[in-house]
């Protein structure tokens, strides 16, 4: 059967979010909280603990495959909607950054399951902050005014996230914050892709005197 390309974007963010849900239960444990913890816990763990080809209890990582596979859909995804998404936007400089430095973000994304992961996160992270600056930008030019909190509230959690990852301050809480920053993103994208169209971004036309 045919996917019609307008649901490929979802489609793709429903699978990597079924593969990282079952790498979650094969993860053999440990977490910052506790080294000898079983399994996965969302309050403690880190979704690149899954990435890891040793499980912070020094076991073997079973979940790998599944996460890794499901980061690849994710970012795949991820650089689809910023590909289509780019063709909203009124201005090619502006597109194109939001176009380029998206996918960019999604390939280094998958560079976190690498042992570039640290230079990986933190790519990947200013790219994504740039290219959703610039759709944030044509965005509050729009009479969008639900995108217009999801896009500044996306872009604070993300920069809260890349603050306590740099200064260790408050790590306790990153867990929990990086899996509301994806699912922020998740929702930010599937907005955009289905509650948008291309005349929402266009100049407006001056009010005429009478």
């Amino acid at each position: 059967m045919r996917v019609p390309r307008n649901h490929l974007i979802l489609i793709g963010i429903l699978a990597s979010l079924v593969l990282l849900l079952v790498s979650t239960t094969q993860y053999p444990g440990g977490s910052q909280h506790d080294a000898n913890a079983p399994g996965f816990h969302w309050q403690h763990n880190y979704l690149s603990n899954l990435l890891n080809p040793v499980a912070v209890n020094g076991q073997p990582n079973a979940a790998r495959p599944w996460a890794v596979a499901g980061v690849c859909l994710l970012a795949l995804s991820g650089a689809v909607f910023h590909a289509r998404f780019s063709k909203k936007i009124p201005h090619m400089g502006a597109a194109n950054v939001v176009k380029w430095a998206g996918i960019a973000a999604t390939a280094f994304a998958v560079l976190a399951a690498t042992p570039l992961h640290d230079l990986a996160v933190t790519v990947a992270a200013t790219l994504t902050l740039l290219s959703m600056f610039y759709v944030t930008v044509f965005v509050f030019k729009s009479k969008l005014h639900l995108h217009k909190v999801l896009c500044v509230s996306c872009m604070l959690v993300i920069y809260v996230c890349c603050f306590i990852y740099s200064t260790r301050m408050g790590l306790v809480y990153l867990p929990i914050l990086q899996k509301a920053s994806l699912l922020m993103q998740i929702a930010w994208m599937l907005g955009l892709t289905y509650f948008t169209e291309k005349e929402d971004f266009q100049p407006q036309a001056p009010i005429a005197s009478t």
